[in-house]
This record gives C-alpha cells, structure tokens and sequence, in this order.
C-alpha cells in the first residue's frame, strides 16, 4: 500500500497546496495506521461505515461518490459535560487548530483540514461522519502509560526468551469492558489537565482500583504511584491513534509513556486490581504475539525496542490485508 509521503509525491502540481496542507501527518503515521482504519467499530449500535477501499483511503484521491454514513452516538447528543455540542448549534464556537479555553484542539500531527465547519480526519476516510462514540470534533486527546519490569524466575533472575536470548519484558493489561479486548490502561485527559497527571489518573483509577479506595489507603496509593511515575520514563509515541471509533470529523490521539520498574520493587507495593473501565488487570508478556487495542500493540513493541527486550523470533511485517 502506498504511504503517505508516496501518495504526496504522486499529486499533480495543481494539488501541491492540498498536499502540503498534510504533510506532516506523513512523517509521524505509523504503518498500522493504515491497516485498522477501515474496519468496523464497535458501536454498540446497529450502524455500519461505509466500506472504503484501500485506495479510496487518502483524501487527496477523488471520490465523487463517497457517501459516508452520518453518526453521532445518542449518549453525545444528550450533551454531557465532557462533550462538545453540534457544529450546527449558534452557541458553539469552536477554534480548530489552537487551544480553545481548556480544551486542547491541536493536533500531534499537524494542521488538520476544516471543511464545512467540521475538522477532517488527517489520517484520510473512514466511512463514517459525525462523532461517533467520540465526545469532540476534531482531535480527542488519551494519554497511555505502559507500565513495564522484567520477567524474573523465583530467585529474582531475568528471564531471557529460549530463542532470541533477550530479557522478557512485562507491562500491566487492562482488559476493556467495551469490548473486551487487552489494552494499556490509559484514559482521556480532562480539560486543562497536564497529560502527567492523566498518565497516574488513569494507571491510578483502571489498574489499581483507586477510585473505591478509602481516604486512608487513597492516600498511601498516592505515594507509591508518585513513586512509580517520578522514576526514569520515556515518550514511546505522539500522534494519532488507530482507534475503532474514528470518523471523518473526529479522531483519537495520545501521548503513550513508558515508567519502568528496573527491580520490580516499586510495583510490588502496588497489588494490581481492575476499577473503573477496566473488567481485569494483570501483568502481561510482550511479545509479537500479543493481540491488543487499537495501536497498543506497536506501542509495546516500541518499548521493547527500547529496552533491548524480546519481541520477535523472526521480523515480519506488522501489518496484514
């Protein structure tokens, strides 16, 4: 499949403006993007997208006859407070591209097209108007932490794969009640939140079960968590996310953040226990093998790509069609 740098090279002169309007996005998509796009989200509903060729995908391909299917969920539209209002209410003003109030409206990516007084998906169609599931137009900013140690044998020894002879690396799953699927367990950042505060949030509220926590055992869990996430991190990707409930007018990114446990001793004092979204939590070995939401699975791998940890017995492409 062409990339989006290639698919730039390839415009005619007479749409060089369109495809300079998305070239950034062309430097940071990753290669899985691509692949998820276009397959059915779960909607909890009986809404189907409008099926997109693979080369339909980009924008910058005519498509005269695309004719997307129009879906914002009920549950947005009832207008809760986290949620923006229809593009077509006289009270909202939306500034796309800036910040706007507390609300961040900036895309990792770049400059996004707006069309009509709705943002377009920088990542191309999906067959799908509207918000969806989705509580803004435009970017909707989560936050992941990927919180890892080393696979250890009983006498606290690293466990190196019996074929590559790299350490196994571990990070903490979630096991979304959506949908069931493995994931990291991330979460949206609130307005005006620093995404640092939304990483331990979110770790805080889906893997250790804080939220249900007494004041007492809240205020030890702060402490420990404060402990986790002030030790060595790194950012492990910025950017669009492929997520299930994109559309053409609203899409997700994060910000995914590696807290590693070197000893395992920090996470020891933190018993691992599901709340909030999450159904299940447990430690989880990284390997190619793993099957997890949206672009988790090549946020891991990216870790691992870090650490010198385990990840494949043979490279082979990520992504399949």
């Amino acid at each position: 499949m062409l990339s989006f740098a290639t698919v730039l090279r390839a415009v005619p002169t007479p749409g060089f403006a369109r495809a300079v309007a998305v070239l950034s996005v062309a430097v940071v998509l990753s290669p899985p993007t691509r692949c998820a796009l276009r397959r059915p989200p779960p909607l909890r509903s009986q809404v189907e997208r409008t099926h997109v060729p693979a080369d339909k995908v980009d924008w910058l391909t005519e498509w005269k006859d695309y004719q997307p299917v129009e879906y914002t969920a009920v549950s947005i539209l009832a207008g809760p407070q986290w949620a923006d209002p229809q593009v077509s209410d006289k009270s909202f003003s939306p500034k796309f591209n800036e910040r706007d109030g507390e609300v961040e409206r900036t895309s990792w990516n770049g400059l996004y097209v707006v069309e009509n007084g709705r943002p377009r998906n920088p990542a191309g169609r999906t067959g799908l108007t509207g918000r969806g599931l989705l509580g803004r137009w435009g970017p909707n900013h989560a936050a992941d932490p990927v919180v890892t140690r080393w696979k250890r044998d009983r006498s606290g020894n690293k466990i190196p794969h019996p074929v590559t002879g790299k350490n196994i690396l571990q990070f903490v799953a979630i096991k979304r009640r959506d949908c069931g699927e493995w994931a990291i367990p991330g979460g949206m950042v609130d307005p005006g939140e620093k995404i640092s505060a939304t990483l331990k949030r979110e770790f805080g509220e889906e893997a250790l079960n804080s939220l249900q926590k007494s004041p007492e055992e809240k205020a030890e869990l702060e402490k420990q968590l404060q402990r986790l996430f002030s030790q060595e991190h790194f950012v492990v990707y910025r950017g669009y996310v492929d997520d299930p409930r994109n559309t053409d007018n609203a899409w997700m990114e994060t910000e995914a953040v590696n807290y590693h446990d070197e000893t395992g001793e920090t996470m020891d004092n933190l018993p691992l226990e599901a709340g909030d979204d999450a159904g299940m939590v447990k430690w989880v070995d990284i390997s190619e093998q793993l099957k997890l939401y949206a672009n988790h699975s090549y946020f891991v791998k990216l870790v691992t790509e870090k650490r010198g940890a385990h990840w494949s017995e043979e490279p082979g492409p990520e992504c399949h069609e």
